[in-house]
């Protein structure tokens, strides 16, 4: 068997089932993981630096002191992953065509995050800084937003959301006509 590596740059994983006892390095840098399985696997402590991941599960992976820097995820299951956990120093990444139903960004800040094509049923966003962020064709149902920061932020194509102006710092956000009831819903009213 080969030592933990500590450090893998630019390699490409196609296919792999990293539960299956897979060793994994400490870091990796500039990597792609096609098609991968981090289902339910404990990835505390590893760096992703500048990696993509594409079609991969990685739904209810330990993501405590996990770095994430520049990441971007598509056409991933992200289902329940607790991004607050993660290691917040430079933490940056993008969603697209992605499931990530039940996840929380607590407290994180996700300015200028894109989110595309994505299911956020259920996020939490609680007191996350998403200034500038764009949801992009993105199911908000029963998503939290409370103190939550959206200045700038773009939900105009965006549905099923319920965002209260008074609870969020909303300054300049943009939303589309027929969002407007998502904003209003906590005064009950019929709007046609």
């Amino acid at each position: 068997m080969s030592m933990m590596k500590k450090h893998t740059e630019g390699e490409k994983f196609e296919r792999m089932d990293f539960s299956l006892q897979v060793e994994m390095a400490a870091s990796y840098e500039n990597c792609e993981f096609i098609n991968c399985n981090f289902a339910e696997l404990n990835l505390s402590g590893i760096n992703f630096m500048e990696c993509s991941f594409v079609g991969c599960n990685l739904s209810l992976a330990k993501i405590g002191n996990t770095a994430f820097r520049d990441v971007k995820f598509l056409d991933c299951k992200l289902l329940g992953l607790h991004f607050q956990d993660c290691n917040k120093f430079l933490f940056s990444v993008d969603f697209e065509n992605c499931i990530l139903n039940l996840a929380s960004f607590y407290q994180l800040k996700l300015k200028k995050t894109s989110f595309k094509n994505t299911s956020l049923k259920e996020v939490d966003f609680t007191e996350a800084d998403l200034s500038a962020s764009l949801f992009d064709n993105c199911d908000l149902m029963l998503a939290v937003f409370e103190r939550t920061i959206l200045e700038k932020a773009d939900f105009r194509t965006s549905y099923n959301y319920a965002i209260d102006p008074e609870a969020n710092r909303m300054k300049k956000a943009k939303f589309s006509m027929s969002g407007l009831p998502g904003l209003l819903f906590k005064f009950d009213l019929e709007i046609e």
